[in-house]
């Protein structure tokens, strides 16, 4: 049977089929969907991290006793992983481990660019590229037995376009893989003794993986005009094929750690001019031209944002193709933006109100409290550093005799991620900062998937909902230091970040709504919402301050979008001629 599929609903199909045992991972567009896709088959046991490390270490003890496991991230957390996995490919494994790792050229939902094709190759593991949704599905059962075969974990990098593309995948049924029974083994014991053996051990299976490569079913030639070969693999292949067509022959890499040399020589000789596609670093290329193999690629391709067949023809081609038709209007900017009802939007709105503060912000939705009128950030840095990052801020300030608050913000998800240890050493280390916990019962800009903080797993089960106030205590903030708010109550949340700035010590805020976008939050609000009394309305736009974007104004008159409108009344708060009124609230 043939199903349409995305990449990332294929690579679940995939893992399910070659006999997955457990899966995890943690949230990050493009690779959020394939754990949420895994999770609706009950065969594999599929859970949601606090952070990709940890995802990383609970993969490593599932492989340790003979289980196959996948863990999942995207482009930046393999940089939280790195740790795990630079000693996971010494170590080794016993079940199939398999990374899936989803980079973003172009940086749609990503802070860089980073092409993680190096990192497989810096830690000496199998590196796997499908280029299409039956690729993704096939090439999972291939990831699992070299994995085996080779004893080391493999990488299977993704892109954007390959993870979110659609194409036809021809389903398999399950094969179940028996779990040995464990016995225990000093292997999976890092040592510096054990690591010079393993490196040794590591070394020795390059080649012999080379020489799989060369007859990998994932390497593959597909003979076409033989004036120009192709060498590319992933989603370049796709973008190869739309620009040349026959006109070209392609060897399209599935397996591209270790290159297949010997196959390479084989096809190079037979081809008048060779070009290696690839998209952001030249990592083929760079090898192919080490061997000795003349080509072009990225002294005529940029290594900027993801390759599109237009891009090739310009570049490869010098093909300048007209646009099929143009469009006069411009269309009107649409920067990103807090949704209306946002609970972030109060807390970004009262520090703004305050001269000396200086913010430290973090990845999430809350990244967008740079944004004008609120525009209150400063840093943004990676998950975590809403808090470390201002530490840091705040101890060079405090040092150095400027009057400054640093406020650091950070999301309930996030803290759990990486924002606890920060905090450990905003308390340890004596700060005078204020930690702002923003607390929307979900893990939003990927999509609402569930945390430490909603009282459900990946699979739907219950379970405990921890505390971050207790948490909080825990970690050694002072009792009178911590205040838990109502995000739709500006007075509230003015107060406490007034606290704030005048405390010394670490002071947490920890500001609390459900996401505005929550299904469960968007039932219990159906019928609240705001509008302007245009008799009482004097056109002040004190409203329009806090930048919510149900709130316009147009020829000289302000009212609210009641298809954007929840009724969180911040807007109403703010207006000082009692204008705005609220309706829906009694039920």
């Amino acid at each position: 049977m043939k199903v349409l599929m995305t990449g990332n609903e294929a690579l679940a199909r995939g893992a399910y089929e070659a006999g997955c045992h457990i899966a995890t991972g943690y949230p990050g567009t493009p690779s959020t969907e394939i754990l949420e896709n895994l999770a609706k088959y009950k065969e594999v046991l599929s859970q949601w991290a606090p952070n990709e490390k940890v995802a990383a270490e609970v993969a490593a003890g599932v492989s340790a006793t003979g289980g196959r496991v996948i863990v999942t991230m995207k482009v930046v957390g393999l940089n939280v992983a790195m740790d795990p996995l630079m000693t996971m490919s010494y170590l080794g494994t016993r079940g199939g481990l398999v990374f899936v790792v989803a980079d973003d050229p172009g940086c749609s939902s990503s802070q860089t660019e980073q092409d993680n094709r190096l990192i497989a190759k810096f830690a000496k593991i199998p590196l796997i590229e499908p280029s299409d949704s039956q690729e993704c599905k096939d090439f999972m059962k291939d990831a699992f037995e070299i994995s085996e075969k080779f004893d080391v974990p493999v990488m299977v990098r993704m892109t954007t376009r390959t993870c979110h593309s659609k194409s036809l995948v021809e389903l398999g049924e399950r094969t179940e893989v028996e779990v040995t029974p464990y016995v225990r083994t000093r292997k999976y014991c890092s040592s510096p003794a054990a690591a010079r053996v393993n490196h040794a051990k590591l070394e020795k299976m390059l080649p012999e993986l080379e020489e799989y490569s060369n007859t990998s079913r994932l390497n593959r030639i597909e003979w076409g005009d033989k004036k120009i070969g192709i060498i590319t693999a992933g989603a370049s292949y796709q973008h190869a094929k739309a620009a040349f067509g026959d006109s070209a022959s392609y060897l399209k890499i599935g397996l591209s750690n270790k290159l297949p040399m010997k196959l390479i020589k084989e096809f190079a000789s037979q081809v008048e001019k060779l070009y290696v596609i690839e998209e952001n670093e030249p990592m083929m290329e760079d090898q192919i031209r080490l061997a000795g193999f003349e080509c072009t690629g990225r002294d005529r391709l940029t290594p900027l944002y993801d390759l599109t067949p237009q891009i090739l023809k310009e570049s490869l081609l010098d093909e300048k193709k007209a646009p099929a038709y143009t469009v006069e209007a411009a269309l009107p900017p649409r920067p990103p933006v807090l949704c209306a009802g946002c609970p972030h939007r109060s807390i970004f709105y009262a520090v703004s109100k305050h001269k000396k503060a200086v913010a430290a912000n973090d990845i999430g939705c809350y990244t967008l409290g740079f944004v004008p009128p609120l525009d209150v950030t400063d840093t943004i840095v990676c998950m975590g550093a809403g808090i470390t990052a201002g530490l840091g801020m705040e101890r060079l300030f405090r040092r150095t005799g400027q009057d400054k608050k640093v406020f650091g913000f950070i999301g309930d998800s996030t803290f759990f991620h990486s924002g606890i240890t920060g905090l450990l050493d905003a308390v340890w280390n004596g700060s005078n900062m204020a930690i702002c916990i923003l607390d929307n019962r979900t893990t939003a800009m990927t999509g609402h998937q569930e945390n430490p903080g909603t009282g459900h797993t990946l699979m739907g089960e219950e379970a405990p909902m921890i505390d971050i106030r207790k948490l909080v205590l825990g970690l050694g903030v002072p009792e009178d230091h911590i205040r838990e708010v109502n995000a739709y109550d500006m007075t509230e949340v003015q107060q406490a970040v007034d606290d704030a700035a005048k405390a010394e010590g670490v002071f947490v805020i920890i500001n609390k709504q459900p996401c505005a976008l929550l299904k469960s939050n968007m039932k219990a609000r159906a019928g609240m919402r705001c509008f302007v009394d245009q008799e009482k309305c004097k056109k002040c736009k004190a409203c329009m301050k806090i930048g919510c974007p149900a709130v316009i104004s147009k020829d000289n008159r302000v009212s609210i979008d009641e298809t954007q409108c929840n009724g969180c009344t911040l807007c109403l708060q703010q207006c000082p001629f009692n204008a705005i009124r609220k309706e829906g609230f009694e039920k």
